[in-house]
């Protein structure tokens, strides 16, 4: 027996067992003896059926009580599952065999034990470090009793010509082995050391207590020495076999997963995944190796046992349309088969404001077919993650839709996230190549971005060395010029085909899957809801509309600006790129469109002109106050201005114009439609899609299972729609929360309908203040405190525990302040004012130089960050910047 004193393990589920050993390494008949931790007794106690096993393996150098979250889970009776962890021979408190036990005999060891606990199916195995591999090799010799596997950071194959984690490489030198892991206990507080965050004292003492002394250390020095370098080491044949065995094991499976992990990195988890397709994936970004210490794995995990075992099985999907299927590029292809097949179709601007490069419609089409053919002869085909770094414009439109002729996964993130945004999203994306600008390339070269790498132009051979640049899109395109490349593959419209990354704006940027259907969906939705159609020319001040353009059969153009930067465009800028192409369409961001305005100046009479024939103006990503949209109409004067609602997962989900967005105005102000206000209304549902809410409980949470769209109830925004996202990408628990209701996609949004069937959004449900009183959402009362003169931007926080906040009102001047802190009394009481008449009891008054936004948008506030400002500034503590 162990002692039971440690955190989180009850003395009830360990215990001991004699286990004869069937191993080489053992003399016949030799009984074993190993210490398990097991529920069973406790469940029978209970009166408790269990629904299944779970079979738990540690790797080096922890043990069983690794998994004491998941034995507790299985004890509840919402969920009674029967949870088996035990203690490896010769780690944590199992027998000291004093042989050296390699892979296949612990396998070996496993299977065992298991014989002697008479272990019933259905089994999922749970595996964790090398004991993964070890968990694997039992579930491939026991296909009667396996009902599937979950595993978290683990490897099953070495890459051939890559090295070994440096850790791991310094733990099997000769100078530092039998030191560094047997004779010293080195090697286990290091790995201990790598919990995010760091253990407390006595969790720390829980994993070191079994390993007191070199002599209880041979089983960790033992199994480092173990570990197949390459195919010289002992090991390295069972290593294979469970990996190769794999890409034969059609059961469910489940991969928890800590990116922050210098031993088991995402590489490996490619791996498994290219093994095991079919498992469901989740990445909890800024956790490490010891993932069960940095995350609660338990709730996911029944979670997910209970969506592959229950009676409910997965839940459905979003609806799709039941109509003929038509590829993103089929009105591309007409183009440039039709009567305008010589007319431009994409054009470059020059910084200067002057068309740089255009490739008419044949052309585009002709470019796309010959890279295609050259990337397939790379090796790009269906299923290949190709990530996108590349500037709006020719090689970018050119690059895109030759991947997806060739059913490949492009991966779309862009520096609007940040160097570190961005670098988390490419590594976890674990593209098989990159196609990038020297500058991209430069940064794959520095953060270790995976992927075989492809230059836009063609580069020096000593630039090419460095960057580990392989060939260029030009030379792949001449490469594949005239060889077969309108034979392209048939894609699949469920099929994988883009990763497209949110903004980051409110947690890390979360990949967002689409297949081809839906990508197509998508089409189809902006096209019908705004009436572009082939022929249209489009400037693009946002990078996925300048991608959507060649799918509407649109001409395109990007303006010259830093498309990372939306409020970089200028009034000029943007005249010249209509001039360009004689634009119809404009598609800006609130930030952009703010400094579209405020430098009019720049514009000449030709440019005035060129934007006086713009018929349409779509503005999304951010709310666009009313004031603003009434200056760009005095610039686009024969525009109607529209400003969809939607987000990555779903564009458009919304519609509205500026004489529409008056109306609702003023019928909030005169009071004359029920639910009419405190919000920005965003209008109807497009073509296609269904809104509804799911209503706020006081705790700010929106609990509930029945969509609603009563008049003036606050809740949850849910859609349903065919170009909704098929699945958060690696992100199995964030997908499944986010559609838990069957047919339906939760925003993460608050808002209301008002009795005219208009959406009002209040905030984000992160956002909601939970004030004594009742739920405060913050939109409502930040545009009242928005007309405040000398009030730029506003946000409303709270600040203090759940229940009891205070609403703090934290606002950007004009002209800045010069000092984050109080703000002035004067100011305060106006802005309290404010806030009050929009129903809003606002407790204190910030001031801050400039808000908090994202990179991408340049207008969606931050307010976690501030909200934590906030409490430190009010409880006295230093006022920096927010």
């Amino acid at each position: 027996m162990v002692a039971t004193t440690w955190p989180g393990l009850d003395a009830e589920w360990s215990r001991t067992i004699l286990v004869k050993s069937t191993s080489a390494v053992d003399a016949p008949g030799r009984a074993r003896r190993w210490h398990v931790l097991d529920n069973a007794a406790q469940l029978s106690r209970r009166g408790l059926t269990p629904r299944g096993t779970l079979l738990c393996v540690h790797g080096n150098p922890t043990w069983s009580y690794l998994w004491r979250s998941l034995v507790a889970a299985g004890s509840d009776p919402a969920h009674p599952w029967r949870v088996v962890a035990m203690d490896q021979l010769d780690m944590g408190y199992s027998e000291r065999t004093g042989t050296f036990r390699r892979l296949a005999d612990r396998i070996n060891d496993l299977g065992d034990l298991t014989d002697a606990l008479g272990l019933e199916g259905p089994v999922f195995t749970v595996g964790h470090d090398w004991g993964g591999a070890i968990s694997l090799g039992w579930a491939l010799a026991h296909p009667q009793l396996l009902a599937g596997v979950v595993l978290t950071n683990t490897a099953v194959h070495q890459p051939s010509g890559s090295k070994i984690p440096p850790a791991l490489q310094l733990a099997l030198h000769p100078a530092v082995h039998g030191w560094g892991t047997t004779t010293s206990d080195a090697f286990v507080r290091v790995t201990l050391a790598l919990a995010r965050p760091p253990l407390p004292a006595d969790i720390r003492r829980a994993y070191m207590a079994p390993y007191r002394g070199a002599r209880r250390r041979d089983g960790v020095g033992n199994f480092v020495a173990d570990i197949p370098v390459d195919a010289s080491d002992p090991s390295f044949p069972a290593l294979e076999g469970v990996a190769e065995g794999l890409r034969g094991l059609a059961v469910p499976a489940l991969m928890l997963w800590g990116p922050r992990d210098p031993i088991f990195s995402d590489r490996y988890l490619k791996d498994l995944i290219g093994r095991l397709p079919q498992a469901d994936v989740h990445r909890f970004e800024g956790a490490g190796h010891l993932l069960a210490e940095d995350r609660d794995i338990a709730e996911p995990i029944f979670q997910w046992l209970a969506a592959h075992t229950g009676p409910d099985g997965p839940r459905a999907g979003n609806p799709t349309d039941s109509g003929e299927f038509r590829p993103l590029w089929s009105l591309l292809a007409e183009q440039a088969a039709g009567p305008s097949g010589g007319e431009t179709a994409v054009t470059e601007m020059a910084p200067d404001g002057a068309p740089a490069r255009s490739l008419s419609w044949r052309q585009l089409e002709r470019s796309i077919l010959d890279l295609a053919a050259g990337l397939r002869d790379l090796g790009v085909g269906k299923g290949t993650r190709v990530s996108l770094m590349v500037p709006p414009g020719v090689d970018l439109t050119v690059a895109l839709y030759a991947c997806l002729r060739l059913g490949a996964v492009v991966v779309v993130a862009d520096a609007g996230l940040g160097t570190r945004g961005l670098s988390r999203a490419v590594k976890g994306a674990t593209a098989d190549f990159i196609i990038g600008i020297e500058k991209a390339l430069a940064a794959a070269r520095v953060f270790g971005w995976p992927g075989r790498r492809i230059s836009v132009g063609d580069l020096p051979q000593a630039s090419r060395r460095v960057l580990g640049v392989e060939t260029s899109l030009a030379a792949l395109a001449k490469s594949g010029t005239g060889r077969d490349s309108g034979r392209m593959p048939d894609v699949e419209p469920t099929a994988a085909a883009a990763v497209l990354f949110t903004s980051g704006s409110t947690g890390p940027a979360k990949g967002v899957l689409y297949t081809h259907e839906r990508l197509a969906a998508m089409r189809e939705t902006v096209a019908k809801t705004f009436g572009i159609r082939p022929g249209a020319r489009l400037v693009a001040g946002f990078a996925p509309f300048a991608l959507l353009g060649p799918a509407l059969g649109a001409v395109s153009v990007t303006p010259a600006m830093d498309v990372t930067a939306p409020r970089t465009l200028t009034a000029r800028a943007l005249a010249d790129a209509a001039a360009a192409i004689d634009a119809t369409v404009v598609f800006a961001s609130p930030a952009a469109l703010r400094n579209v305005v405020a430098t009019l100046g720049g514009i000449e009479e030709a440019g005035h002109q060129a934007l006086e024939r713009v018929q349409l103006l779509l503005s999304a990503g951010a709310p666009v106050p009313e004031p603003l949209l009434v200056e760009v109409q005095r610039l686009l004067p024969r525009a109607s201005l529209h400003t969809p609602y939607g987000m990555t997962e779903a564009l458009p989900v919304t519609d509205i114009s500026l004489e529409q967005i008056q109306a609702a105005e003023a019928a909030a102000a005169a009071g004359t439609v029920e639910g009419a206000g405190n919000g920005v209304c965003v209008g109807w549902p497009v073509h296609g899609a269904h809104v509804a809410v799911i209503p706020l409980a006081p705790d700010g949470t929106a609990p509930g299972s029945d969509p609603v769209t009563e008049a003036g109830m606050t809740g949850e925004i849910l859609v349903s729609a065919p170009h909704v996202k098929e699945a958060y990408d690696r992100l199995w628990l964030t997908q499944r929360e986010s559609a838990d209701l069957p047919g339906w996609h939760r925003t993460g949004d608050v808002g209301h309908f008002d009795a005219a069937g208009r959406l009002w959004v209040e905030g984000r449900l992160a956002h909601v203040v939970t004030a004594p009183g009742g739920v405060v959402t913050p939109v409502g009362a930040e545009q009242a405190i928005e007309r405040v003169d000398d009030v730029r931007l506003a946000a409303i926080v709270g600040v203090g525990p759940a229940g009891t906040q205070a609403v703090v009102a934290v606002v950007e001047t004009v002209p800045p302040a010069r000092t984050p802190g109080p703000a002035a009394p004067e100011l305060a009481a106006r802005v309290r004012k404010a806030a009050q008449e929009a129903g809003v009891k606002v407790s204190a008054v910030l001031v801050v130089p400039a808000q908090p936004t994202d990179i991408r948008h340049n207008a969606k506030i931050d307010r976690t960050r501030l909200a934590c400002w906030a409490e430190r500034v009010l409880a006295g503590g230093r006022r920096g910047k927010p």
